[in-house]
């Protein structure tokens, strides 16, 4: 019955303090009307810090409450994407050395999705050996755009063959989509609310057309927030595909061929959508996810709606740690 947790996040106080520094000209911190500590982009609420972010040992009590054995700790977004290149590889030499630090303390409870500086792909694959090769990372977080650049971008080919080669998993995660300001995103928490959303559905959707999971088949991606909208929108791609050429200039099969054999955590607020991701991609390509300690983190909600799922033990079993350790080789 016990749970890996394939999305959730951790940052360090270094790391915010960098952000502070060095990333003042997109985010800043500032306090709510609750009094809590927000990261704003802009005029826009970002994220909000909590402490079990920064304190690992708190961690463990909410752990063992639901019944996570273990977390793949990732720092969340805006990661290390809004460093330039002379600050990206100390900034992401200091987030990857923080997480091989706690995952060593703790082995039997938390391990570790690298990050790296997709701005500059030379340096990601660099980062990428380092936190795989000498730090025992198990994956990698990525997010859905690269300061408004697609993820189908030629110049991220690279990234893709040498996770293609490795079979590295990687989880992605939404940030600020681009054209935020125009959608008007800078009031009502519409940034994690839709935004990110958002972010996600374009980022695979542009993928999926532009033929890099064709191209690349066998490095798993994990799409993060129960696949965002896109268990819902997959009948509507493949029905572009089948009336629209443009949807088929550079693929073979319809979209949801791309779609069913990626994978989705778990991080929905709602049964129907956790059914959606199931009936898109089957038992073997779900995996528990809580988005914990994010405010708006559910791990004891998480875990109950894949308990409220009408499948069998077997294939529940699989979704709360099977899969995981079948693909991390946990």
């Amino acid at each position: 019955m016990a749970l890996i947790d394939v999305h959730n996040h951790i940052l360090s106080r270094a790391y915010v303090d960098l952000l502070a520094e060095h990333g003042r000209d997109r985010y800043s911190l500032q306090e709510d009307s609750e009094g809590r500590t927000v990261v704003m982009r802009g005029n826009a609420r970002f994220m909000t810090l909590t402490e079990p972010m920064f304190e690992p040992e708190l961690r463990i009590p909410a752990m063992d409450q639901v019944g996570v054995q273990t977390q793949l700790l990732s720092y969340t977004c805006p990661n290390v994407y809004w460093a330039n290149d002379d600050m990206a590889e100390k900034i992401v030499g200091v987030m990857n050395d923080h997480l091989a630090e706690v995952c060593a303390k703790w082995p039997d409870r938390f391990r570790g999705l690298g990050s790296i500086p997709m701005q500059n792909p030379q340096l990601a694959l660099k980062e990428l050996e380092r936190a795989v090769d000498e730090l025992g990372m198990v994956g990698l977080i990525i997010l859905a755009n690269v300061n408004d650049m697609p993820l189908d971008d030629p110049r991220f080919e690279p990234v893709w063959a040498a996770l293609n080669e490795r079979r590295l998993p990687v989880l992605l995660h939404p940030t600020v989509p681009p054209g935020v300001d125009s959608m008007g995103m800078d009031q009502f928490g519409l940034i994690p609310a839709i935004g990110f959303m958002i972010d996600t559905t374009l980022a695979v959707t542009r993928m999926v057309f532009a033929g890099v999971f064709e191209r690349y088949p066998d490095w798993p991606l994990i799409v993060g927030h129960a696949g965002a909208t896109l268990p819902f929108l997959a009948s509507r791609l493949d029905q572009c595909h089948r009336n629209i050429p443009d949807a088929r200039e550079r693929i073979s099969e319809p979209p949801s061929h791309y779609l069913s054999r990626l994978y989705y955590d778990t991080v929905c607020y709602d049964l129907d959508a956790l059914q959606l991701a199931y009936k898109l991609a089957g038992p073997e390509h779900l995996l528990y996810g809580s988005d914990y300690p994010h405010n708006i983190g559910d791990m004891q909600g998480c875990a109950e709606r894949v308990e409220a799922l009408p499948i069998g033990e077997d294939e529940k079993e699989l979704i709360r740690s099977g899969n995981a350790k079948k693909l991390f080789g946990l």
